[in-house]
């Protein structure tokens, strides 16, 4: 029952946002990952960093998990907002 009234208002909020072209990182505080190459990645709207090596670093986000693999992996700053995370990227996946 509770999973069916989250998905309700999921949609609800998708619905609102659509309608008032809000964009959904704004309105349902989606991640925004800007990947430059394959050296740099800035994530926005996250809430936490749940595992932090130089090889592999996840993070929870309001949707989801979101895990990224590679070598020399660094987190060179974050804020309750966004990081920035710099190395050998070689995989994001979201969870």
């Amino acid at each position: 029952m509770r999973h069916s009234l989250q998905n309700g208002l999921e949609q609800a909020k998708n619905h609102i946002a659509d309608s008032a072209q809000i964009p959904k990182d704004v309105s349902m505080g989606m991640p925004i990952l800007t990947i430059t190459g394959d050296s740099e990645l800035c994530v926005e709207n996250y809430r936490r960093i749940l595992e932090y090596t130089s090889e592999r670093i996840r993070i929870q986000t309001r949707t989801g998990y979101i895990k990224i693999d590679g070598n020399r992996l660094t987190i060179i700053y974050y804020s309750n907002d966004d990081m920035k995370i710099i190395g050998k990227i070689g995989t994001i996946e979201y969870q």
